[in-house]
């Protein structure tokens, strides 16, 4: 067993323990965060908190991980491309159309399916049983970059550096319309959509989210931008994006209302992670190239200037 040591910021102070775990810790779910607080996993001066108590802001909160839950998953020779790999944590290049984890409706055939066959038990389980090694997840019709760790301490580390911006994600997109600046920063609240449950939404009560961008290339009526996420919510640039009148091209959930030829989903990019490695605190840089079908779409409308 595992013990963690978080250390709310004053900021936190007077949020519940269940929603500031959730977001502590990347990768846990509310849910899981829960039941760590019900079983008197989560204290506060040796004390143990409810799910319901409310953060002072400062403390010091210790988390005692409960050894990975028996991993039901079926490991799968699915192929992967590994940009950077070592005893802690394996960098893939994941490609559109990949479910990172097992979901209703994506029982296997996922990231973690193929991380399993590469990696076998060395995985973190702080995610849970059906997300081992998962620190942050990419939509399933985005491709690029994604960072898994390979045991808890990794994973709790990385956990920290996402918490405090260190672990930085740059991604590629294009967008329909004209952006005014050249450059700018999209802060509004993500939450779920008030009458779409499965889509995200800028809502008043949402959870902070922050987008920074910058334009790479201007085409008639398109945009080619880079976006670094400050913060990590589902959807945040898709979502982002689409609040600011510059859906991402493709993006039949928050956008287009018909896919485009040749292009499945949106074209979306995780481009660049730079983060420190938490066993040896040095930086690592790591990119990947556009996919095919995102550099035929640029093609494209590079001919139509």
């Amino acid at each position: 067993m595992e013990t963690l040591t978080l250390r709310p910021g004053e900021d936190q102070a007077g949020r519940r323990a269940d929603v500031w775990l959730a977001e502590a810790v990347e990768g846990l779910t509310r849910s899981a965060a829960a039941r760590l607080l019900e079983e008197g996993r989560v204290t506060r001066g040796g004390k143990p908190l409810s799910k319901s108590a409310r953060l002072d802001g400062g403390e010091t909160v210790e988390v005692s991980l409960p050894e990975p839950e028996p991993v039901d998953l079926v490991p799968q020779d699915i192929p992967l491309d590994i940009v950077y790999e070592d005893g802690d944590v394996i960098v893939v290049n994941k490609p559109k159309g990949l479910v990172v984890h097992p979901a209703p409706g994506h029982p296997d055939g996922t990231l973690v399916n193929a991380l399993l066959f590469h990696c076998g038990d060395s995985l973190s389980g702080v995610g849970g049983a059906l997300r081992p090694g998962i620190v942050h997840r990419i939509d399933r019709d985005t491709s690029g970059l994604i960072i898994a760790a390979k045991n808890d301490r990794a994973h709790q580390a990385l956990s920290a550096q996402l918490q405090d911006h260190t672990l930085a994600r740059t991604y590629q997109c294009v967008v329909t319309g004209s952006l005014r600046q050249d450059s700018g920063t999209v802060d509004a609240p993500i939450g779920r959509h008030p009458t779409d449950r499965k889509r995200m939404a800028v809502v008043p009560n949402g959870r902070p989210a922050v987008t920074h961008y910058q334009v790479l290339e201007r085409f008639p009526g398109f945009t080619h931008v880079q976006c670094r996420l400050e913060t990590g919510r589902t959807h945040q640039i898709r979502v982002h994006m689409a609040h600011i009148g510059h859906p991402i091209l493709g993006d039949t959930v928050y956008g287009a209302k018909k896919p485009v030829p040749g292009l499945r989903g949106q074209c979306l990019h995780a481009a660049g992670l730079r983060f420190r490695h938490p066993r040896t605190g040095e930086l690592v840089e790591l990119s990947a190239p556009l996919p095919p079908e995102f550099q035929e779409q640029l093609r494209k409308l590079s001919a139509r200037r």
